[in-house]
């Protein structure tokens, strides 16, 4: 009888969209082993409205104190005291993020990459709708018939998940703890079902090469350095996480990074209840950066201006498609913002201000939140010469990225499908190129 020969090994290294995405679809011929830096993710335990009573008390003084109350939100600062927010653990920032399913593929279709396949296959595999609409609190109503009237053109956003199950709890974006959002453990759930290795707290440091090939990689685990060996690695550690472990291999990304920057602009309405409103319910695309209705909770609990009642408090968000000039290295972040992008955020402001006072604000009780930041990527862009292999000339043959450090540009809107579709496309290749005979 002729024994079965072993099946190639393959690393994924990150659980977020592009790396659960991938490994879903690389189990299907390679035996994979995902490797992830955090642990099992658990929803925000605490009460949002002790927070609210702690915050009285002066304690929150800078935003990196959410880690203490959430391992599973990471906060950096940039020198601009930016604050740039992504997701450790199971699920990476798709826990954390508002669940919204858009394409956003227009940079991707400029250099003739179509992931209309992809897209669709994940629209048929994940509940997207826009039925959440049908709940809506009477202010997120107002604010809708508002842009209309602006000519601003609002579109609900299609969210993951099942909504019509929605407890409107407002916990979106720290973990739905009711299981109504989908996030990104859906996927590894499916590909640790068809035999896929999961190893958590493997904080990957560096890609293993030899004579031009990708061996393996190297992480800490605990205080352990540990080397696993592979025939592939596909790296989708985050737009922050990716271009560091790049760098520590040896191969140089580019300082085009972009996080997509969000400022709230928000004021006194009394039973506003928008702390119990599902995030985004509806979003305005503008040139250079979208408006949508957003509880800033960063800004809330930390943002000494913010100190009206969470139930009192009425929010607009401007999410820019900043310029690309930024980078992220193992010596830290650095991102500031462009004459442009001041520009574009001003332009966004002053249309959120008009808004509020439509809607009845005082303007003198309008505020401003922190600037933030959560859709990092573009240090590794797509170009017309890689658009047909997605995998960049300074690349091993057998290294690949599945993640949004991929991204040409920013997509300046929630990022999550696009980074699904693109990890599929990806896997694709790899599964053509390098799944031969052992």
């Amino acid at each position: 009888m002729e024994r079965m020969r072993p099946r190639k090994q393959a690393i994924v290294v990150g659980t977020g969209a592009g790396g659960a995405a991938a490994a879903q679809e690389l189990q299907r011929a390679f035996a994979v082993t995902i490797l992830e830096a955090g642990k099992a993710f658990r929803p925000f335990g605490w009460n949002p409205g002790l927070i609210e009573k702690l915050k009285k008390t002066g304690l929150f003084l800078d935003e990196r104190e959410i880690q203490l109350l959430f391992p599973a939100m990471r906060i950096h600062k940039t020198a601009e005291r930016m604050i740039l927010v992504n997701g450790i653990g199971l699920g990476g920032t798709t826990t954390l993020a508002t669940g919204n399913g858009i394409r956003c593929d227009g940079a991707l279709k400029a250099l003739g990459i179509d992931l209309t396949p992809e897209f669709a296959a994940l629209e048929r595999e994940i509940p997207i709708s826009t039925a959440h609409q049908n709940s809506w609190r009477p202010a997120t109503r107002r604010l809708f018939d508002i842009c209309s009237e602006m000519g601003l053109d609002p579109t609900p956003l299609p969210k993951m998940g099942v909504y019509s199950q929605c407890f409107h709890c407002g916990r979106c974006v720290f973990g739905c703890p009711h299981g109504v959002k989908w996030d990104s453990r859906r996927l590894l759930a499916a590909a640790i079902e068809k035999g896929a290795e999961l190893k958590t707290g493997c904080r990957v440091e560096r890609v293993v090469i030899e004579k031009g090939q990708a061996v393996g990689v190297q992480y800490r685990r605990g205080w352990r350095r540990e080397t696993r060996q592979a025939d592939l690695v596909v790296l989708a550690a985050g737009g922050l996480g990716t271009p560091v472990i790049l760098e520590n291999s040896g191969i140089a990304c580019e300082p085009r990074l972009f996080v997509d920057p969000v400022l709230c602009v928000a004021g006194r309405w009394p039973g506003a209840l928008q702390n119990k409103e599902i995030e985004m319910p509806f979003v305005v695309q503008r040139p250079g950066y979208i408006l949508s209705p957003y509880f800033d909770y960063l800004s809330f609990f930390f943002n000494r201006s913010w100190r009206y009642p969470a139930k009192d408090t009425l929010a607009m968000m401007i999410k820019l498609a900043d310029s690309e000039e930024g980078a992220v290295s193992a010596a830290g972040i650095d991102k500031r913002l462009t004459t442009q992008d001041r520009a574009r955020l001003q332009e966004g402001v002053q249309l959120c201000r008009e808004m509020l006072q439509r809607f009845g604000v005082a303007e003198a009780e309008i505020i401003l939140g922190t600037l933030n930041a959560g859709h990092p990527g573009g240090m590794l862009p797509l170009t017309a010469d890689a658009a047909a292999t997605l995998h960049p000339s300074r690349l091993p043959q057998n290294l690949y990225v599945a993640d949004a450090t991929l991204f040409p540009r920013s997509l300046g809107n929630p990022p999550i499908l696009t980074i699904m579709a693109l990890a599929r496309r990806v896997s694709a290749q790899c599964l053509a190129q390098q799944a031969g005979p052992v």
